[in-house]
């Protein structure tokens, strides 16, 4: 009966830790921020699901759009890479950020001149209907 019990009560907190994950989706368009060296850039990411894997882009403050690679999401962490042309140069930035609802914040690295650097990131989804 006990192991029955423990058997009933393993599956439910499975259960339960999926669906959270599942309510989690960071589907949608989320404004978000990024602070460089104290100066705030603004950018538009918008995210989807499309045939059960994530996809999404990037619109950059100077309306450079860039398309989402290796997009993953687990356990409420959302990462992804996006690729920024400056004029004949192809920087790819990394982001790692956790989503709590609609809210959104973490990291976002690039090697720029053989150097890593690492910034503020972060956004709110905007609300359905704006």
């Amino acid at each position: 009966m006990k192991a029955v019990l423990a058997a009933a009560l393993t599956f439910a907190l499975c259960g339960l830790a999926w669906a959270a994950d599942t309510k989690a989706d960071p589907s949608g368009t989320w404004k978000c921020e990024t602070d460089i060296n104290g100066q705030k850039r603004e950018s538009t990411l918008t995210l989807k699901t499309d045939g059960g894997k994530l996809t999404g882009t990037m619109v950059f403050a100077d309306k450079m759009e860039s398309k989402l690679t290796d997009v993953t999401f687990k356990g409420g962490e959302l990462s992804f890479s996006a690729v920024r042309e400056l004029g004949d140069r192809k920087i790819t930035i990394k982001y790692k950020v956790k989503v709590e609802g609609d809210t959104l914040k973490g990291k976002a690295a690039a090697e720029v001149g053989g150097e890593t650097r690492s910034f503020d990131f972060e956004g709110k989804r905007e609300k359905k209907g704006k």
